[in-house]
């Protein structure tokens, strides 16, 4: 069972800070795990010293670090150095997206919504251009901006439009993000909180009826850079994935042959490093080893994280080099 009460996030959070303590090389990934748990119960003077302590070993993401940092103080009291290092990851200008969005979402949280939007602006400028594939990180930021700037009440952009077209929900995001639907969630109101939660449960079981349905069988894709993030920090991975062009070829190699073996409802799942490690901590295995991949790969497509396959011949090919499937793997 997942926690759900202060004192059982408090014993998760034990429980990581032990496995990292005999799984040194992991550490990062488990203490943040351990961090978020210990903020879920409330000791937030906990999280800020685990923080402190992956700050102080020359952690893989410090800017990330900072950003949940920055958070978890501005929470608690802290104002002042949250504001300071949030000042510092914007000047350092990060190319991951992970502490953009976290120090943007802090701002938008205290109501700083100017200065959320230049943050979300700022790293939409840095890390989206006509010649980078969105990832679903970036896209996030794009889609953070947009709920962003519909409070703000500003006009759409060409990002937002961008938003709007990567969004999958059933709910348009315009919707989603209208500003009266977030600020009924904390009216005095009972008769706007009744309606919000009425649509909040209708909305709850169209999801579920979407869990519900066989969920495809899915092979993994990791993206370019996630790729190479992957394999750095886990070498023993190498066999699985020699090359990325042989990565990219033995994905749909595969989905042919499950295809022609009378196999349906088949998809693509897109790995991501965090995501993997905090699945690995979880069954409490490590990210290095090859048998955890297709574990990962399923909980994903059980999660609805799956793309159907195969896309039609004129569709953006899977493996984002922007050429339609025909043209590509598809061939």
């Amino acid at each position: 069972m997942r926690p759900d009460t202060p004192a059982e996030h408090t014993a998760e959070a034990e429980r990581l800070i032990r496995t990292a303590t005999r799984y040194p090389e992991d550490q990062e990934p488990l203490l943040l795990q351990a961090a978020a748990h210990l903020e879920l119960a409330d000791a937030r003077e906990r999280a800020s010293a685990l923080y402190d302590q992956l700050l102080s070993s020359s952690p893989a993401n410090p800017h990330l670090i900072k950003a949940l940092q920055a958070a978890n103080l501005w929470e608690y009291g802290h104002e002042a150095e949250a504001r300071a290092l949030i000042s510092g990851i914007r000047a350092a200008a990060p190319t991951d997206p992970a502490p953009w969005e976290v120090i943007a979402e802090a701002l938008e949280s205290h109501d700083e919504l100017e200065s959320s939007h230049e943050c979300f602006t700022e790293a939409a400028t840095l890390l989206t251009s006509e010649d980078t594939p969105l990832t679903h990180a970036t896209t996030a930021l794009l889609t953070g901006r947009h709920r962003v700037r519909r409070l703000l009440g500003l006009p759409h952009d060409d990002w937002d439009m961008v938003a709007d077209t990567r969004h999958t929900g059933p709910i348009p995001l315009d919707e989603l993000h209208d500003p009266k639907r977030i600020w009924a969630l904390g009216s005095e109101d009972p008769a706007e909180l009744r309606a919000e939660i009425a649509r909040l449960r209708a909305e709850l079981g169209d999801r579920r009826a979407a869990l519900s349905r066989p969920f495809p069988v899915a092979i993994l894709h990791w993206p370019a850079r996630e790729l190479s993030e992957l394999l750095t920090s886990y070498p023993t991975l190498a066999t699985e994935y020699p090359t990325r062009e042989a990565h990219l070829q033995s994905v749909e190699s595969s989905l042919r042959a499950l295809s022609a073996s009378g196999t349906t409802n088949l998809g693509i799942v897109t790995g991501s490093v965090p995501s993997y490690e905090a699945f690995a901590a979880s069954e409490k295995t490590s990210p290095a080893s090859p048998a955890l991949l297709p574990e990962y790969a399923t909980t994903l497509a059980a999660r609805g994280k799956a793309t159907p396959w195969p896309p039609t011949p004129t569709s953006p090919c899977w493996c984002t080099s922007g050429k339609p499937y025909a043209e590509c793997h598809g061939a």
